[in-house]
């Protein structure tokens, strides 16, 4: 599987079937043990095998940190890049999500630990912040400053549920309806 006139019939196959059934088509690989190289050609096999895919995903554990893996994403075609995702396993735990990591792929494969839960924990803390001067937030208004801040939403979003904030809908006096976080001990 690791000449691309070999490999580009079955890939074909796949496609045609992924269209038939309408469905996605997951392939599991692994990497090399070259360092130094780009992560797109550290696969095993053909190039022609990560060419053809709309989305590539790393999973890979931390040098020093051997329970602790990180998901990221290497190639997005069809939407833009997510965030880095930690997950931990553990004894007591089994298999924990840690949630936004800060790292890159060349840290990741080069064996470094990136700059670690830094995002996460700015993101709680701005929320924290924020709810400090506020019993209730619409939720419109502190996504726009978490942007300004230089939070990503989906890392907002996992410190939001990290701190069990629910969110609520509330009618203007004109009728429309717009939604709001509230902290859990601010609840009304």
């Amino acid at each position: 599987m690791h000449r691309a006139n070999e490999i580009r019939p079955v890939l074909k196959r796949l496609g045609m079937i992924a269209e038939k059934y309408q469905c996605a088509i997951i392939l599991i690989g692994h990497m090399n043990k070259a360092s130094g190289t780009k992560s797109t050609y550290r696969g095993l096999g053909s190039i022609d095998i990560q060419a053809t895919a709309r989305s590539v995903l790393l999973v890979a554990r931390l040098k020093d940190k051997p329970n602790i893996r990180i998901m990221e994403q290497d190639k997005s075609s069809l939407a833009p890049a997510g965030d880095s995702i930690g997950f931990e396993f553990s004894e007591a735990n089994g298999f924990e999500c840690i949630g936004p990591y800060d790292i890159t792929i060349d840290e990741l494969l080069g064996g470094q630990e990136g700059r670690g839960k830094k995002k996460f924990d700015v993101a709680i803390s701005f929320i924290t912040e924020y709810f400090k001067s506020y019993t209730e937030v619409s939720s419109k208004l502190i996504e726009e400053e978490a942007a300004k801040q230089g939070i990503k939403r989906n890392t907002l979003l996992a410190a939001k549920k990290k701190l069990g904030i629910i969110a609520d809908k509330r009618k203007q006096t004109d009728g429309k309806q717009y939604w709001i976080w509230i902290m859990p001990e601010k609840r009304i």
